[in-house]
């Protein structure tokens, strides 16, 4: 939903207002802006993720769960790895903010 546009529906209104709650956290807003900017075919691996953040591999999780639960990423698990991609909701959010992705680091894909 691009945000010029009305939003009067009670449901539209909760669900954008979880999805920016969500990315008014720096940790989150910078992962999503990292997983924008991948090339990878499968999306972004946590395993890519954690060491850019200086955080325990937990609790980037925890900070990817919030981001999946307010529908703003999409997980599929690849073995023991799990993949993050972003969903039309964020593209649109972030389109709309004009935020430019990140580019992706030398070590994507290559686990």
């Amino acid at each position: 939903m691009a945000l010029t546009q009305t939003v009067t529906a009670p449901n539209a209104t909760t669900e954008l207002a979880q999805q920016l709650k969500a990315l008014g956290d720096e940790t989150r807003l910078n992962l999503l802006l990292k997983i924008a900017g991948t090339t990878c075919v499968d999306g972004a691996c946590i395993c890519d993720l954690t060491p850019d953040t200086n955080l325990a591999q937990s609790t980037v999780s925890h900070h990817m769960k919030l981001l999946v639960d307010a529908g703003l990423l999409t997980r599929s698990q690849k073995g023991k790895w799990a993949y993050f991609s972003l969903t039309p909701a964020a593209s649109n959010i972030l389109q709309a903010l004009n935020l430019a992705p990140v580019t992706c680091s030398d070590t994507c894909c290559t686990s």
